[in-house]
């Protein structure tokens, strides 16, 4: 087992942050490269057990909501496939990943700010474990950054 962490502090309020990412289906909303979100048999995106299937960049995604609390303000998902790796540099390819992500929030109460941490827990084969561990390194900023994005433009109005 590896994982990948990032945290980063967004420039919003803690509820704002909350209200973007608390349904798993809303997804597209606010990453990047995620055209289109489906939640499975009927279940709301708060609800544990919640399946979504999603298509980021071209590939079709399953992930299931194993914790949801409005409380701590976080969520954890698990990948319901193995995780090809997306890369091909002509050399041997790391096996497929099974992984889940854990999504954070604490306030700041300076400037009423967020704190976000987003790791992922990767179960990969011994010689993939720093590929994989890099490769996601490098996504959940680009993920974060994406969701600052998506903040910045939904920023409420001062009168």
């Amino acid at each position: 087992m590896t994982q990948a962490y990032f945290s980063a502090v967004l420039d919003h309020p803690l509820d704002q942050v909350w209200s973007l990412i608390r349904d798993f289906n809303n997804y597209p909303a606010y990453i990047d490269g995620v055209s289109e979100s489906v939640i499975e048999d009927d279940k709301r995106g708060d609800e544990v057990g919640a399946i979504r299937r999603f298509c980021y960049l071209g590939s079709w995604i399953r992930q299931r909501l194993v914790d949801h609390s409005d409380r701590q303000h976080s969520l954890i998902y698990a990948g319901l496939e193995a995780l090809p790796y997306p890369e091909n540099d002509g050399g041997r390819s790391p096996a497929p990943v099974r992984y889940q992500g854990t999504m954070r929030l604490r306030p700041i109460i300076a400037g009423d700010r967020t704190l976000i941490e987003w790791s992922v827990a990767l179960d990969t084969e011994p010689a993939d474990a720093d590929r994989w561990q890099a490769l996601f390194a490098s996504w959940i900023p680009d993920w974060t950054d994406s969701m600052a994005r998506t903040l910045a433009r939904t920023r409420p109005r001062s009168s």
